[in-house]
């Protein structure tokens, strides 16, 4: 396992965030009179009117087809915590940044202040009021760092609302990659998803919904352990939440939970699993221990243990190999949403954007520029179970596959899936 680890000084990191990461880029030029006249005034009162009378042409006449609002209080950010809307402007910045990037996507920073109850809880109902009242620029709306169990119905309050697509990345991204992981694994292994037993450290939004993803795949043997131990059915502490993911087990213990598992998933804290753990796990066990930036058990250590034994390691990290990282699917999901003009993204889209993402890690060969990014040659096995971020040909299949999903499942207003191929080597669009 190679470890890529490169460190940087919190001089070099500032000095990159200064003056911010995202500008507004323009579509159509603006040169002389005529421009300014068709731009704005008088001539900008015609797309006006032809919004009134059919807002359709906001999808035409605007850049709302494109464009995603990246919406968030600031309560639960990345491992900072509740750090509030105005300090989490860098991170929306990134995420927006990464959004346009990987695939196209306008995106925009919406952080939004004074949605708390007087216990300093996020207040559901006033961030939906807040949203709803903005939502008519967006062609989608990327929920981010907002803290459960708020957003749980947040999101899911939002998507029965409004017509376009809203995704809370913290629930489903590290779930959909996940689930690409996990396909891999049992290639690899030769186990069947319906077979494994799986064990799941951390019990927030990540944690559940990576339990929903896998369950959809055919995993049955789920077992989730909290900061108490295990989620088993003689607890009265857990909220509705987590009272849905019960086991029937005996159980009480992360580390009765690890014996004979064949994977083990951490979206938690660092150091919480220990060697003697893992010796306890099945035959060529699965280990995506996922917490940032120090994961609950070290690959170091993994190998050490395991010495000959055959097993799979996977961390949240980027200087690791299987780097589970959110980034390979949201603005994917959102490129195929948008491009079909969804209405929602359904199971079913999350479902075959793992399947694409393990597909493609499957395929063999990846392009020169994925050489060049990481400074060494990929090859599907223990070490390359998903692609990696900067895999350009990641569009054509994930984006693919969420729009085509989209028509199947009847939430997409264009029926016609358009030719990602056009993405792999430039992924924004043109400007007119």
């Amino acid at each position: 396992m190679e470890n890529n680890h490169f460190s940087l000084t919190k001089e070099e990191i500032l000095e990159y965030h200064l003056g911010g990461k995202t500008e507004l880029g323009l579509l159509k030029k603006l040169e002389d009179q005529r421009d300014l006249s068709i731009a704005y005034t008088p001539g900008v009162s015609e797309a006006c009117k032809a919004i009134q009378e059919n807002e359709e042409k906001l999808y035409t006449l605007t850049s709302k087809g494109n464009l995603v609002a990246v919406v968030t209080d600031g309560t639960a950010v990345l491992g900072l915590g509740n750090i509030g809307a105005k300090a989490s402007i860098p991170v929306m910045e990134g995420k927006s940044v990464l959004f346009k990037s990987f695939a196209g996507v306008d995106a925009w920073p919406v952080p939004i202040e004074d949605v708390s109850d007087r216990n300093g809880h996020t207040d559901v109902d006033r961030f939906i009021d807040v949203v709803v009242k903005i939502a008519g620029m967006y062609g989608g709306i990327n929920l981010e760092d907002i803290a459960a169990p708020a957003c749980f119905a947040i999101e899911d309050r939002l998507d029965e609302i409004l017509d376009i697509p809203v995704y809370h990345d913290d629930q489903w991204g590290t779930a959909i990659i996940t689930l690409a992981a996990l396909k891999n694994y049992c290639v690899i292994s030769g186990k069947e998803a319906k077979n494994l037993s799986v064990v799941i450290n951390g019990a927030g939004a990540a944690g559940l919904r990576i339990a929903d993803m896998i369950s959809a795949e055919g995993v049955e043997d789920i077992v989730i352990c909290d900061s108490k131990g295990v989620l088993h059915r003689e607890r009265i502490d857990l909220n509705e939440h987590k009272q849905k993911h019960v086991a029937d087990t005996s159980a009480r213990t992360l580390e009765d939970a690890l014996q004979n598992a064949d994977v083990f998933i951490g979206v938690s804290v660092a150091g919480c699993v220990t060697p003697e753990m893992v010796l306890s796990m099945s035959d060529y066990p699965a280990i995506f221990a996922m917490s940032n930036p120090d994961p609950e058990i070290s690959p170091e250590v993994v190998q050490d243990v395991m010495k000959g034994r055959e097993y799979v390691m996977a961390t949240g990290r980027s200087d690791y190999p299987n780097q589970i990282n959110n980034v390979l699917g949201f603005p994917f999901i959102f490129r195929g949403a948008l491009d079909v003009r969804a209405s929602k993204i359904t199971m079913g889209m999350k479902i075959a954007a793992s399947e694409a993402l393990a597909a493609l890690a499957r395929k063999g060969k990846v392009p020169e520029k994925v050489k060049k990014a990481y400074k060494h040659d990929f090859e599907f096995g223990p070490d390359y179970l998903i692609p990696t971020p900067f895999d350009p040909r990641i569009t054509e299949w994930e984006a693919k596959a969420v729009a085509e999903a989209a028509i199947k499942d009847g939430v997409a207003a264009i029926d016609k899936v358009p030719d990602y191929t056009k993405y792999s080597e430039k992924k924004s669009r043109e400007k007119k």
